[in-house]
């Protein structure tokens, strides 16, 4: 008989991305080529730190937002400032550290160009110091008697739910004199509880038993959404942050070995037509 402690699982966390572009207008003042920061009307609201956003202008020009990126469009990470404004990055990790120095040189448009932007996160990432986790699933008795006996039978077991927290020292890792690494922080799912427009959505992958390449890995899987965040900031202890969830799509308890992906360099996922990732294979 198998026993497995807890140090065995962990959480990873992928962010959702946005299928409908978000529009608006870049002006030649909205850029600040010395700062290498630039704004636009909807950032604070639906943009997070971290978040890899695809920029294109509408038109197809060029974008001019980028120096030496000459093409209409562009994908980089973003750090999103206290005012809203956005400095591009070449890496997540850079992106969580933000600051000047690393930050991609801007150039100022020659006119003001209509652009749309959308989060295009594809990489799932563990999160940090998480301390324990929690699922529950349910099954919930649906009323069929007004139904036919076709989608009676599909539906007369019930339709599967979950809920589930996430224990967490809380830690930000992101602004100037911090190291991040390719770690989700506790404080992510914090801003993500008030987002705006994109709403507080990631795909979770809990493991109750990470394997190796020779053991199978178990865990749930599922689309969730964030809905109470608590941070406890206790005098002589250490500030810890509770995240409860609750599921919005398919649920899964799965077990074998989790997809991996072909990475380009900057870490990000190399992509079929069809906007897919190249899967890769495990060795047995």
């Amino acid at each position: 008989m198998a026993i497995y402690l807890g140090n065995s699982g962990g959480v990873e966390l992928k962010r959702d991305s946005i299928t409908n572009w978000l529009e608006t207008q870049l002006d030649p003042a909205d850029v600040n080529v010395t700062r290498k920061r630039f704004s636009v009307d909807f950032s604070s609201g639906s943009l997070i730190t971290g978040d890899q956003i695809e920029i294109a202008t509408v038109d197809g020009t060029n974008l001019e937002l980028v120096s030496g990126h000459n093409y209409p469009d562009g994908r980089w990470y973003a750090n999103i400032d206290g005012a809203g404004g956005i400095r591009l990055y070449q890496t997540f990790a850079l992106a969580l550290t933000g600051g000047l120095t690393n930050a991609l040189a801007l150039v100022e448009p020659s006119t003001s160009k209509n652009i749309q932007i959308r989060t295009r996160n594809s990489q799932f990432r563990s999160v940090a110091r998480v301390r324990s986790f929690e699922i529950t699933t349910e099954r919930e008795t649906v009323d069929l008697t007004q139904c036919g006996d076709q989608f009676r039978r599909q539906y007369e077991a019930g339709l599967i739910s979950g809920q589930g927290s996430l224990e967490c020292i809380w830690e930000h890792a992101a602004g100037s004199g911090t190291t991040a690494t390719n770690f989700e922080f506790p404080a992510y799912l914090a801003r993500l509880v008030i987002r705006i427009q994109q709403g507080a959505d990631f795909i979770g992958r809990f493991f109750i038993y990470e394997g190796s390449a020779q053991e199978d890995s178990v865990w749930y899987e599922a689309d969730c959404v964030v809905t109470n965040v608590a941070v406890t900031v206790p005098a002589t202890d250490l500030i810890e942050t509770s995240i409860q969830f609750v599921t919005s799509g398919p649920f899964a308890l799965k077990q074998g070995k989790p997809p991996s992906y072909l990475l380009q360099e900057d870490g990000a996922v190399l992509l079929q037509e069809d906007g897919s990732g190249i899967n890769l294979e495990y060795g047995g």
